[in-house]
């Protein structure tokens, strides 16, 4: 059944009067063609997710009125946030609509110092608003009951300069998976309370210099390894996702 991301609260809205409006009433309408009596999910932006069904077809909003609460969750216990070196190509395209059905709270990116590419602000504005139309997507088809957050930094600065909303910081370096460093991440998993907040760094195709570990470290990251492979850098915050489910939701 389709779904589709609303921008209210449910608390505050009103169940026996829903609208779908803009790109989302256009996709209802004139793509899935809904008719009245039929039924669609709606999540709101508190992460309540209703099933709901069509009372009245206008000419630019659909009407809809709510049938019942979807109870299943589908979020990961641990509010993962996924910040990337910029990369080549579209890799970021990759992990954030991959990352998205894998169950990421939010997607970071910023120019590491073996970024490769260059964007100004005009280009990094245009390239969120892509990755940010990605998400959407990918969580309006895995069910989701939140769509996640992409912001772009034009900066590593301001990157470091949000260490301190999280409960830890990971960076992800290779330096600690060649010397066979395997317990950080367990330990991390094992530690944190349900609806903790975790940030995990990758980076860019070259890694992070020895200068930028320090960096990190010295504010409070810790590194960890991802097993004994070295990861592209589109693959790893896949793998980690993988693994912070199957330890968190299929034990």
């Amino acid at each position: 059944m389709q779904r589709y991301f609303i921008k209210e609260n449910y608390h505050t809205s009103d169940p026996e009067s829903l609208k779908l409006i803009g790109d989302d009433f256009h996709h209802a309408a004139h793509v899935m063609r809904m008719k009245v009596g039929q039924e669609c999910f709606l999540v709101f932006q508190d992460e309540v997710a209703v099933r709901a069904k069509v009372t009245e077809l206008l000419e630019d909003y659909l009407l809809l009125e709510e049938v019942a609460k979807e109870e299943q969750e589908k979020e990961l216990p641990l509010n993962v946030t996924i910040a990337c070196g910029y990369t080549k190509g579209d890799k970021l395209d990759l992990v954030v609509q991959k990352g998205t059905e894998m169950g990421a709270y939010q997607f970071l990116g910023f120019p590491g110092q073996t970024s490769v590419v260059k964007w100004d602000h005009k280009k990094l504005k245009k390239k969120q608003e892509r990755l940010a139309k990605i998400a959407k997507e990918a969580a309006e088809q895995s069910h989701r009951h939140l769509q996640p957050e992409v912001i772009l930094y034009e900066t590593e600065q301001y990157l470091r300069d949000t260490f301190q909303e999280y409960d830890v910081v990971l960076v992800a370096y290779e330096e600690s998976a060649k010397q066979g460093e395997k317990g950080q991440l367990v330990k991390t998993l094992q530690q944190l309370p349900k609806g903790g907040r975790l940030l995990v760094l990758f980076g860019p195709e070259g890694g992070f210099s020895p200068q930028e570990i320090a960096t990190f470290t010295e504010m409070g990251a810790l590194t960890c390894g991802l097993g004994p492979r070295i990861l592209r850098a589109e693959t790893a915050p896949l793998y980690l996702l993988g693994a912070i489910s199957y330890q968190l939701e299929l034990l």
